[in-house]
């Protein structure tokens, strides 16, 4: 992943984990990082050492609820949202998508000329 998309993600990781889960009942690390390379085409990546700090962050702000089960012998750790973690889900994605929109208007708009 290019350094611009690396720091594109890291302002937006929160936003991207919360909107996933709110979309799906529950999912795991790994589920995590695959729904963000399949939904981007491979373009973003998503790593464990980016990922579990902000699922943890999430955690201990009451947005997620975690629940251990056990598959195929190993004990996999499912994240969900929690009624607060919905709403902020919510509220996040609605003030990324006025961000988006307003960037879209600053990048489109003439270049103004500077004057002397």
């Amino acid at each position: 992943m290019e350094q611009t998309n690396s720091e594109f993600l890291r302002g937006t990781l929160k936003t991207i984990v919360l909107n996933l889960l709110a979309n799906r009942e529950r999912m795991y690390g790994y589920e995590i990082t695959q729904a963000v390379k399949e939904r981007t085409q491979g373009q973003l990546l998503l790593t464990f050492g980016a990922l579990y700090p902000i699922l943890h962050k999430l955690e201990q702000e009451g947005l997620l609820m975690t629940e251990s089960v056990e598959v195929d012998g190993r004990t996999r750790k499912y994240y969900a949202l929690t009624p607060s973690g919905t709403e902020t889900a919510q509220q996040k994605v609605s003030e990324f998508e006025r961000f988006v929109e307003m960037m879209r208007s600053l990048l489109q708009s003439p270049t103004l000329a500077l004057t002397k």
